[in-house]
């Protein structure tokens, strides 16, 4: 609620209620009683700690008097940043948030200040603080927008990082408005804002996007380890080994060729990062993710020659998979894709990992490479699968169900795609769908719906 009274008057009302002079209002508070007397006299500005120190005197709670302390001592003097630093963090701390943003509008008037606001959005960031330090990142971003500096690519690459959350399109419009910025930031941060937005698009499966992105940074990579290592070395550090970038690309290009269904090629990219003879590190993080793309690199030879329609090696990839908890939903997720393509009857290993499916919407954190946003793409399309295998098996009761679930997750996240075939999935198995189920997908539907009309776009289902 707005205040109409400026804190000296409370305060000088305050004291004539309570009965008090200025030494036994400094032993109330703790206050130095010179400092009350310069303040109460306006010879002196009042600092948030003090402001704390009355504002539980008089009784109220923690920050009741913040907007107030803008509007008399902030707003009205000339900008000192000594007393607006302490002020900044004490408002993070009470979740003030339209305090800060208050108050960087009035900074970014001067955009002498655009430093010292960086360092304390940068300090916020790395706290995890993200939601005070999205507000200074997007107003020094709005001040800085004409300029071509690196400090305005961080600040954007910053706020896409804080933007990925489990809604698809947010998500999407967040990677679209960063990716123009990836190459004004420093060269090795170059590397981890592609991979950064390599796994936002895949999440997304917009695998047009990740093409690019992966050709930017195979390109940038390839310079970097091959062609510039003396002067690299001297950069600051990516997140990973400098190979990891290249291949890590490889990975993700033989991704693509599976996509497409060009099966030779999936396995010459494949082997580009089984085979890292090249690599010349030999330190132990260097060696840890050389074992992982050597795993990994396996896994998916096998899942290639799957994917192909081979299932001679079927048995050899659940072997693989069952002793590697992380990889479980997207591991089953390749078989049904593979089992519902080819009619391939599952039932065994469907069986086997009876405990891990039916635990499967617990698994929704980020786990190594794959994102919080992967998992639950995943989790959806995997319960969509399930959903598809057992509906064309004629077991209703279990395709309606994992049908429910995924179209739940689905809306949730804002995955189109899923939605669209939960839908058409329903439709064809419409007839064998008991009341209860017809129900709940109906509710679902309209809040799908009701969803899509607040967002201001044409509704997906009617």
């Amino acid at each position: 609620m707005r205040q109409t009274t400026t804190i000296l008057a409370e305060l000088k009302d305050f004291m004539k209620r309570e009965n008090l002079n200025i030494n036994q209002l400094g032993k109330l508070t703790g206050l130095n009683s010179g400092s009350l007397s310069s303040i109460i006299n306006g010879k002196k500005v009042m600092s948030v700690e003090q402001l704390d120190r009355l504002t539980a005197s008089f009784g109220r709670s923690e920050g009741d008097l913040y907007e107030q302390y803008l509007q008399d001592y902030l707003i009205p003097s000339p900008p000192n940043w000594r007393r607006i630093r302490p002020f900044f963090y004490r408002c993070e701390e009470l979740n003030k948030l339209d305090c800060i943003r208050k108050t960087v509008d009035l900074l970014l008037d001067n955009l002498l200040y655009s430093s010292v606001l960086f360092e304390a959005a940068e300090d916020f960031f790395k706290s995890s603080k993200y939601a005070a330090a999205a507000i200074l990142y997007e107003g020094i971003a709005e001040s800085e927008q004409k300029q071509h500096s690196e400090r305005l690519a961080v600040c954007q690459y910053r706020l896409f990082t804080i933007r990925q959350g489990t809604d698809q399109e947010l998500n999407y419009q967040a990677a679209i408005q960063f990716e123009p910025y990836v190459e004004r930031l420093d060269e090795m941060d170059q590397l981890d804002a592609l991979k950064d937005l390599v796994n936002a698009y895949r999440a997304l499966n917009r695998w047009d996007k990740v093409e690019k992105m992966i050709q930017m940074m195979e390109h940038k990579a390839k310079i970097f380890y091959f062609s510039e290592r003396q002067r690299v070395d001297s950069l600051k550090k990516t997140k990973r080994p400098l190979f990891f970038y290249l291949a890590y690309s490889y990975l993700l290009r033989g991704n693509i060729c599976d996509l497409r269904r060009d099966y030779e090629q999936a396995l010459r990219y494949i082997q580009l990062y089984a085979d890292l003879s090249w690599v010349k590190e030999t330190d132990q993080e260097t060696q840890h993710w050389k074992n992982l793309f050597q795993e990994w690199s396996h896994a998916n030879y096998l899942l290639t020659k799957i994917s192909s329609g081979d299932t001679s090696v079927l048995s050899e990839y659940v072997a693989y998979i069952e002793p590697k908890k992380d990889e479980i939903v997207l591991s089953l997720l390749n078989i049904m894709e593979a089992a519902n393509r080819f009619s391939i009857d599952v039932d065994d290993i469907l069986q086997r990992f009876e405990v891990e499916i039916r635990s499967i919407t617990k698994k929704i954190e980020a786990l190594g490479v794959y994102t919080q946003q992967m998992i639950m793409d995943n989790i959806s399309r995997l319960l969509n699968e399930l959903a598809d295998y057992y509906l064309h098996k004629g077991k209703y009761l279990d395709g309606f169900k994992y049908l429910i679930d995924s179209l739940e997750i689905c809306s949730k996240i804002n995955n189109k795609a899923c939605i669209i075939k939960c839908v058409g999935l329903f439709e064809v198995f419409r007839d064998y769908a008991t009341s209860e189920t017809n129900s709940t997908y109906k509710i679902l539907i309209n809040e799908v719906y009701e969803d899509e009309k607040k967002m201001g776009v044409t509704p997906l289902v009617k």
